[in-house]
């Protein structure tokens, strides 16, 4: 099951730690930012719940350090670009299948970083215009499944003030008033 607590803030120290706060974090303060969290046992149930949300593709996300064959200096970029905040104009929903990862999720409300680390079968659904950020755990594995309600991709819209000033981010903002 999910493990979610206030992140420790210690930019100092590898994004793969746990940086645990000692703070938790309850599913309903999740709720009422519009993350959804989830555990399915299994694909049948994964795949009902996309039928009623309506996601129509879906792809697998692995990464891990082998992927990269030696290439340290890649892998390492690659996770600095999945730990930079940023947001997404669709929703971002994951459902991991082995290994396991961080999904950061920025507080509109408070500020703070509310670290979700997720394992085999927890299912994240974080709504489009939530800045969030990702790393993997210190084993360097994680495989998910990514659903898509179209065709899938994966644009990132950094923090800044483009992201600040988007229609999906005032329309996110507004959801959670």
């Amino acid at each position: 099951m999910v493990s979610t607590y206030v992140h420790d803030n210690v930019d100092s120290v590898d994004s793969r730690e746990p940086h645990n706060s000692g703070t938790p974090v309850s599913l309903e303060r999740l709720a009422a930012l519009g993350v959804l969290y989830r555990h399915l046992e299994t694909e049948a149930e994964v795949q009902a719940l996309a039928r009623e949300r309506h996601y129509k593709n879906q792809d697998i996300m692995d990464v891990q350090r082998e992927m990269f064959h030696g290439d340290t200096a890649l892998y390492e970029s690659t996770l600095v670009k999945f730990y930079n905040e940023h947001l997404h104009d669709d929703e971002e929903i994951r459902y991991c299948l082995e290994g396991s990862g961080y999904f950061d999720i920025r507080d509109a409300h408070t500020g703070d970083w509310l670290r979700c680390q997720v394992h085999p079968g927890d299912l994240l659904i974080v709504p489009a215009g939530v800045y969030h950020r990702f790393a993997p755990t210190t084993d360097n594995r994680i495989k998910a499944l990514r659903l898509f309600k179209d065709e899938p991709k994966w644009e990132a819209v950094n923090r800044g003030p483009e992201a600040d000033a988007s229609a999906v981010r005032a329309a996110y903002l507004k959801s959670i008033e």
